[in-house]
């Protein structure tokens, strides 16, 4: 179960990227990224042991493992100038999840992509749509059905991200 709620976590931010790919332009800079699940609220039942685990095996992707509360996983991410020019998917699910994106598209501001997951941990379907709403604002849903770890896990992800500042500080980009 922690493997899909790390999945539900870290995919979030690497969905800027995609809605790169529709055609608003987002401004480059520092982006807060807000993900709200079902399975996020469960976050405060977890024992602080395996929530050190779970952040623990979020470094291991290189990632700093988001604020979790109420509900919802709050994180900073940097997109830069080049990023914005790009106007690239990326390949995320292939390396960090060990699951493979398909059918990736776009129209106008709205983007598309399905990913399917095969590993001992992670088996299953997913999909990730969204719309760049404005320069500074997008919004998104994740859909994932499958099994973490051999366990059941139909599970939706709400996602929105908001333009904060044009310097990213000390934050990096992805």
């Amino acid at each position: 179960m922690r493997k899909i709620l790390i999945a539900l976590t870290l995919i979030a931010p690497l969905l800027v990227p995609i809605a790169n790919a529709a055609e608003t332009n987002m401004r480059p800079g520092l982006w807060q990224i807000t993900t709200s699940s079902d399975l996020l609220k469960l976050a405060p039942h977890i024992p602080a042991n395996q929530m050190q685990s779970i952040k623990d095996l979020a470094k291991d992707y290189g990632i700093e493992m988001p604020q979790i509360e109420n509900g919802a996983a709050i994180s900073q991410t940097c997109i830069t100038q080049e990023m914005v020019n790009q106007k690239m998917l990326p390949n995320f699910y292939n390396t960090e999840l060990g699951c493979t994106s398909k059918n990736a598209t776009r129209i106008g501001n709205s983007y598309k992509v399905d990913f399917v997951c095969a590993n001992s941990d992670l088996k299953g379907n997913g999909m990730a749509t969204g719309t760049v709403t404005s320069p500074e604002a997008f919004t998104g849903q994740t859909n994932f059905t499958g099994e973490a770890q051999g366990n059941p896990v139909n599970e939706k992800a709400d996602i929105n991200g908001q333009w904060l500042n044009a310097s990213c500080g000390g934050v990096k980009p992805l």
